[in-house]
């Protein structure tokens, strides 16, 4: 078979070509259905099992890296992937394979969503699958709770905190995400200056809220607006894709007011009915913010932080990687993101959930997904959909 690695101790020998890996790429960003979890499955059964062009260590390697890392899990992988064996120009050829497909399908979706969105039939299939949104995400939130937080009880004060604070406030508090790192990261690894009784952390938490509110005071134009917040979402929000869903709705909607909260839940069915990463939802949104230049800013705002965060860390990875502070740190964020999302459950179940079907909807979705599963979510999108079509004319008649 061409393209193939060996496993050998000859390893060193590249059996694939550049061009052969962003086919890969190209083809699961535009057919890789099932969200982060499913597609750094994908990866691990193509690249490493089967085609064997990646190794088991790197490919462990890159995936601890991803999730050690602030951004989009899979895109990480992904753009680590092609970082292995063709450095930086693999691993930028590789991101752009990957995101490239589901960005324009968004885009795509976001022109039909603008120009059709009043059309009776596009708002009847958003009425379902609105609902089913909100299946799918607590039971993504119930998975993640299960296998970040466990039975660590300073784990589960941070989430609950988290989780509250998220939906009394309508938004993720980004500095309580970070502070949650770092209360982690002190308690179980504390640094040595900290043990000293150096007094110089008490007054960075203290400033923490004022870095990450300094932009919001400045009076920028709607791109530079759009371009700030969306690198905020790919630089300071870790966890599963689904973790920067609190994020967007607190500045999208919430914030800035750039879209109501319907056009915010429908934005997340979009993420969940196309391919690819689950975060490329930026440009859908951008795109209803500000049309095609809204929706390129804002998807570049969000990955080039997470190719930075992949790149530049990679080749000192092996040595640091495994720092007791820097995964104590990580353990604390992720929690607190996890948290967020939990609680993001909440609030947006409160704007979705408007009628009765739609509660059921929402509860059908949950219980099936429980139940059953091998249950992808695109097809219970699909279905959603239809079940859309059928009810909405008659509770809107």
């Amino acid at each position: 078979m061409t393209g193939k690695r060996s496993q050998t101790p000859d390893a060193s020998i590249v059996h694939y070509t550049l061009w052969q890996l962003v086919k890969y790429f190209l083809r699961l960003g535009s057919l890789g259905f099932g969200g982060p979890v499913a597609l750094v499955g994908y990866m691990n059964r193509d690249l490493v099992e089967q085609r064997q062009w990646i190794t088991e260590a790197d490919y462990k390697e890159g995936l601890a890296l991803a999730q050690m890392a602030p951004g989009p899990l899979a895109a990480q992988l992904a753009i680590y992937m092609g970082y292995v064996d063709y450095r930086i120009w693999g691993a930028t050829l590789v991101g752009i394979a990957f995101v490239l497909p589901s960005f324009l399908m968004v885009v795509a979706l976001g022109w039909a969503y603008a120009t059709l969105g009043d059309l009776p039939w596009m708002q009847a299939v958003f009425y379902g699958v609105g609902s089913a949104v909100i299946g799918i995400i607590a039971i993504s939130a119930h998975k993640l709770t299960t296998k970040t937080v466990g039975k660590d009880k300073l784990l589960w004060a941070i989430y609950l905190v988290m989780a509250v604070s998220t939906v009394v406030t309508h938004s993720e508090i980004l500095w309580l995400v970070l502070l949650a790192g770092v209360i982690v990261w002190f308690h179980r690894a504390p640094p040595k200056w900290f043990q000293n009784g150096n007094g110089m952390n008490a007054v960075a938490m203290t400033q923490l809220p004022a870095v990450t509110s300094i932009f919001g005071s400045m009076d920028l134009s709607l791109l530079v607006q759009i371009g700030i917040f969306f690198a905020k979402a790919g630089a300071f929000v870790f966890g599963s894709g689904l973790a920067i869903v609190p994020f967007l709705y607190g500045g999208v909607v919430v914030e800035h007011q750039w879209l109501t909260e319907k056009q915010f839940v429908d934005a997340v069915a979009v993420a969940m009915i196309t391919p690819g990463p689950v975060v490329i939802t930026v440009g859908f949104i951008g795109y209803l913010i500000a049309g095609f230049t809204g929706a390129c800013v804002a998807a570049l705002a969000t990955f080039v932080p997470c190719y930075l965060f992949t790149i530049v860390p990679a080749p000192y990875f092996k040595k640091y990687g495994k720092t007791p502070g820097l995964l104590a740190f990580v353990e604390g964020v992720t929690a607190a993101a996890v948290g967020a999302i939990t609680g993001s459950v909440i609030v947006i179940a409160q704007r979705s959930i408007i009628d009765i079907p739609t509660a059921l909807m929402a509860l059908g979705t949950t219980v099936l997904l429980w139940k059953y599963k091998k249950l992808t979510e695109p097809v219970v999108v699909a279905c959603a959909a239809l079940l859309g079509l059928v009810l909405y004319p008659l509770t809107h008649s």
